[in-house]
């Protein structure tokens, strides 16, 4: 039988005491954790994640600033040990871990992430391949330029101070920034349940913004974008759609496009090369790379040879090399398209207002709050510099007084045992106060010399201009922004630059790139190698008949094929061997110099494998009525009309001209009106005329008609266009290969029906080599024409004789070697 065991009792003096019943709270779960998680989520929105309207930063940023202006790493001092920087803001003010306060540190120093960095940093800061900055024991950093901008007379009282989180110190709440940070370097982050994302911007243009809305309140959106176009990334690149842009700038939200630089350019192996010379904002370079070339390893992109970086100190470089069979403009559009090359940057305008409330912002709300809050720090600084002004004056009276009756001071002084009874009559014997009876005991006796006495004087009369001057800007509003925009031009002077992001041309309601571009005359000069550019015909000064001309950027190995004149509107029509037809604009074609080379036509146009241009046409706007006809002939003289309206707006990618006849080349193409006649010449010297009613109208895509019989070995070199009105007056230029041409009146050239074989308009032979090139002149214009060497000349047509239609013509050109004429043109 087992012994029943004893319940153990407490030891009465370990049984714990009572608890009192206001120890116990009772909650609901679901609203204590609702409370928590807000104080949280707060906690993460106002202390770390979001940036504060008035001056741009987070708290981390701000510390690192503040930390550096009391470690004095100004930007005229030597740099210091970044490890210094970090411990001092963990060990004052931010109660985080180091790696975060070094990578923003790092962030402000890289100029790929700010488009004014606030930091200047020497040693490895990272770069834009996503490699990571060096440790913080290896790098140094001091505080760049425009970062005093944001500390500027933080010593006046121009902002609160708070604690710090131990209590120990206080530090600033924001910082009295003099420009908008906010939008000038911009800001990334994501907070609980909220993230912002504001793109950075030019300083000047920002500047000006909002020097505008200080005079205009009632300023809007399309107002401020005629100073803030779009955001200004510090990589550069493209931007696209105003429209698009001016929603996210009146709302705080929206998305816009963007784009790299990329260039089609001729490469080393008879192919070409596209090289990309700046990547979106916040893309990873190494990335995009490994990216194209992961496409092509896996068979999804053709035509690409090799991917080299090239980039150096001096800029981005990347070179994508294809084979000489791939098309330029397919594989750029493959890259737009599935990499980060071109991509859309989302905005979200969040910052806290007032230090406390997040909310987003639209532009204009952006620099409303800057100019808010720059209004209350230059009151705070005009009062502290005030008081500061009013108390010298205070003392300088007192040390004036005493200066005039300096006698009774020396002898009140030397009357008194010590110095607190001399302090205490000073104040009564000459009614002075607690700190000019201090002033004028410590003053020396070198004070009552004649000009330390008169500086003083000066002194005080200074001090007292700057006291009216400072009250006056206390007691109005107008003069407090005045100053602001005044000290706004002076940093938009000092620390500005050019815009790197390019705006192009939108959507609707987007400026209309036309309409910032002068209408003027140019020459758009197209080689056989498919290369383009465009000149003023100033470019080549006028010589006389028989010179050998000058250079005009061509070479043997890549000859002229057609130039023509053109309008900078003009639309550029581009006919190709296949009978194809391509569009882009004069303007689209860059301007150059005589001697440069030009841009690859691909650049403009998506042309196929195995297609050349073998013609140049420009169309301009008063030429797309129905009474305009494009008249395409063949080089086997098949001749084709149709309606100019069908060629409008022709894509990039290009559409069919004509229907071609097996082995028949598309040659030429050129704009006629209705009533008027057409001249067609051959390469040994034959020519046709007959009327533009003799060819029907036919659609775009069908073939042509006969326009002339040509004999055994004969094709046809060009075609010009009589127009209407005093045709008794005109005159047919020819010029053949060797540098021959002439005059002759049209009256030798009757009126046939298309299909003959026509009659003869210059005598050809070995001495002036075959005809290339024709046109209808009044005979007092100029011309230019064009070697394949790249020579040119430019003269009168006066100075060519007026000759029969027989003749072979006179020297127009002085040619050497084997070079030959391969194109002109009447201006």
């Amino acid at each position: 039988m087992k012994t029943p065991q004893k319940t153990p009792q407490p030891d009465p003096e370990n049984v714990p005491a009572p608890i009192e019943s206001t120890q116990i709270r009772v909650a609901n779960i679901v609203s204590e954790m609702q409370d928590s998680y807000l104080d949280y989520a707060m906690s993460v929105i106002v202390s770390r994640a979001l940036p504060d309207v008035r001056d741009g930063l987070k708290p981390v940023h701000r510390r690192i600033l503040y930390a550096m202006h009391e470690l004095g790493l100004t930007a005229s001092a030597k740099y210091r040990k970044s490890a210094l920087v970090v411990g001092e803001v963990l060990g004052k003010y931010h109660p985080h871990g180091d790696v975060p306060v070094y990578d923003a540190l790092v962030r402000m120093a890289q100029d790929f992430s700010f488009r004014y960095p606030l930091v200047i940093g020497q040693g490895n800061f990272g770069s834009v391949d996503g490699d990571s900055p060096a440790a913080m024991r290896y790098t140094e950093a001091k505080m760049a330029p425009v970062a005093m901008a944001l500390l500027t007379d933080i010593e006046k009282n121009t902002v609160d101070f708070v604690p710090n989180y131990d209590n120990t110190r206080k530090e600033p709440a924001l910082l009295p920034a003099a420009f908008p940070n906010l939008l000038v370097n911009g800001s990334v982050g994501i907070a609980v349940g909220m993230a912002t994302n504001i793109p950075p911007h030019n300083l000047r243009e920002v500047v000006n913004a909002t020097a505008y809305v200080i005079d205009n309140p009632d300023a809007s959106v399309d107002d401020l974008m005629e100073h803030v176009g779009a955001p200004d990334f510090p990589t550069g690149g493209l931007i696209f759609n105003k429209k698009a842009i001016r929603e996210a700038y009146a709302t705080g939200r929206g998305g816009v496009l963007t784009r790299g630089v990329a260039e089609i350019v001729e490469g080393k192996r008879n192919s070409f090369d596209i090289v990309v010379t700046s990547i979106p904002y916040q893309v990873n370079k190494s990335e995009l790379i490994a990216k194209i070339a992961g496409f092509v390893t896996e068979k999804k992109l053709d035509g690409v040879r090799d991917i080299r970086d090239e980039s150096d100190k001096d800029g981005m470089r990347i070179v994508i090399e294809l084979k000489g069979d791939a098309h330029p403009q397919k594989v750029l559009n493959y890259l737009y398209k599935h990499t980060d090359l071109e991509r859309m940057f989302h905005f979200n305008m969040l910052a806290l207002v007032d230090g406390i409330q997040p909310r987003t912002l639209t532009l204009k709300e952006i620099l409303e709050e800057f100019v808010k809050s720059r209004v209350v720090v230059l009151e705070r600084r005009t009062k502290y510099d005030l008081d500061v002004a009013q108390k010298r004056v205070h003392i300088l009276e007192g040390l004036s007084t005493a200066l005039d009756h300096i006698d009774a001071i020396i002898k009140t002084i030397k009357k008194s045992a010590d110095r607190d009874e001399a302090h205490g009559a000073l104040m009564k014997q000459f009614k002075l106060s607690d700190l000019q009876s201090t002033a004028i005991l410590e003053m020396r006796l070198q004070t009552l010399a004649g000009l330390e006495r008169k500086k003083i004087e000066d002194e005080l009369k200074e001090k007292r201009a700057l006291v009216k001057m400072l009250l006056d800007l206390l007691n109005s509003p107008k003069k407090i922004r005045a100053k602001i925009k005044e000290e706004l031009s002076d940093i938009g002077e000092r620390y500005g630059n050019d815009r790197r992001t390019r705006i192009m041309k939108g959507e609707a309601e987007s400026i209309n790139l036309e309409d910032l571009i002068p209408e003027e005359e140019h020459l758009i000069v197209l080689t056989q190698g498919g290369y383009v550019k465009r000149m003023k015909p100033q470019t080549f000064k006028a010589q006389r008949r028989g010179g050998k001309g000058i250079l005009g950027g061509t070479s043997d190995e890549d000859p002229v094929l057609e130039f023509v004149q053109a309008n900078t509107h003009d639309d550029l029509l581009l006919f190709t061997s296949k009978g194809k037809v391509y569009g882009t604009k004069a303007y689209e074609i860059p301007e150059s110099s005589r001697t440069s080379k030009g841009k690859a036509i691909v650049n403009f146009i998506s042309l196929s494998a195995g297609e050349v241009i073998t013609s140049l046409l420009a169309l301009p706007k008063s030429a797309k009525g129905k009474e305009y006809s494009l008249v395409m002939l063949t080089e086997r003289g098949i001749i084709k009309k149709t309606q100019s309206a069908l060629f409008e707006g022709i894509r990039r990618s290009g559409i069919i001209a004509i229907n071609l006849e097996k082995n028949d080349t598309l040659r030429w193409a050129r704009l006629m009106k209705t009533g008027e006649e057409l001249m067609l010449f051959t390469e040994k010297g034959s020519a046709i005329r007959f009327r533009e009613s003799d060819v029907r109208t036919m659609g775009r895509t069908a073939g042509g008609v006969r326009a002339i019989l040509l004999r055994s070995g004969d094709r046809v070199m060009d075609t010009a266009v009589i127009t209407k009105g005093e045709k008794e007056k005109k005159e047919v230029f020819t010029i053949a290969a060797n540098g021959y041409g002439k005059r002759s009146h049209i009256s030798e050239f009757k009126v046939q029906r298309r299909g003959g074989s026509g009659i003869k308009a210059m005598t050809i032979n070995p001495k002036t080599g075959h005809l290339v090139g024709a046109t209808i002149v009044v005979g007092d214009e100029e011309f230019i024409a064009l070697s394949h060497s790249g020579k040119a000349i430019r003269t009168t047509l006066a100075e060519v004789p007026l000759l029969g239609r027989s003749t072979q013509g006179v020297r127009i050109m002085k040619l050497e070697g084997k070079d030959n004429i391969a194109s002109m043109t009447a201006l």
